[in-house]
């Protein structure tokens, strides 16, 4: 019964349900894993608005030397004041008090982005298209909601980034049932900016959905170039192969 509890606190919170995402159109993300300039960036944001509240238990500071960090670099810019450059990704918000806040415990993110590609076809794109849709709104516990999942848990943490949009909902006929009306969704009215602009703010969530793919894997772009380097092994073993069969044979009648 715990578990359970637990189960369905988690999925409260998480920004992510399989039912919301198939009424709105994921957005294509942009692949940065192999940026390093970009995969920096999104370790920065990631340290600097994720990491208050989510932890990434199973990722290390000292793994960010493999996007092109020094130590001192992690040290002068990534740690908070109490970190060792060997330590895990955690924070020192505890459950209980996240609970208190929020009504669940904000839920670990070192693989969200391979979760997210399980329920959703493409982790990076639900979260490069969940980053960027969310809208004030003062009927929720936080102020804000989002297209992606309705009625979310989480604040906008990137709204100084943002600005603040509301969003504009119509009343149509439902194309199944003329007699009902649907509330639809009729774009975003931006009420106030943010210190970056639209081009700028998709770029840097793009950076930070970049960062949470390759943390998912950090050695997926190494098991990527191996794979490539055994196949073309294997092609080239299968064509000695062949011939070699054919000399063998070739007196054989």
């Amino acid at each position: 019964m715990k578990l359970l509890k637990k189960l369905i606190a988690v999925l409260a919170f998480a920004p992510a349900v399989v039912l919301a995402s198939e009424t709105v159109t994921l957005d294509q993300a942009p692949n940065r894993t192999k940026d390093l300039a970009a995969l920096q960036n999104g370790a920065k944001l990631f340290v600097n608005y994720c990491l208050n509240c989510h932890s990434a238990a199973a990722m290390r500071y000292n793994r960010l030397r493999d996007i092109g960090l020094t130590e001192d670099q992690i040290k002068n810019n990534l740690l908070f004041a109490s970190d060792k450059v060997g330590d895990l990704m955690k924070v020192a918000m505890q459950p209980k008090d996240a609970k208190a806040w929020f009504g669940a415990a904000p839920p670990d993110l070192s693989v969200i982005a391979r979760a997210k590609a399980s329920e959703a076809g493409s982790g990076a794109d639900w979260l490069y298209t969940y980053l960027r849709t969310f809208y004030k709104d003062d009927s929720r516990p936080t102020g804000w909601n989002n297209m992606v999942f309705p009625n979310v848990g989480m604040p906008h943490v990137l709204w100084e980034l943002q600005g603040v949009r509301t969003a504009k909902f119509v009343e149509e006929k439902d194309p199944h049932d003329p007699s009902k009306m649907v509330h639809k969704f009729a774009g975003f009215e931006q009420v106030k900016p943010g210190t970056l602009s639209s081009t700028e703010y998709d770029n840097a969530v793009a950076d930070l959905v970049g960062y949470l793919e390759w943390m998912a894997e950090p050695a997926q772009n190494t098991r990527k170039r191996l794979g490539v380097g055994v196949l073309l092994f294997l092609g080239v073993f299968l064509v000695l192969s062949w011939r070699l069969n054919a000399s063998y044979w070739k007196d054989i009648k």
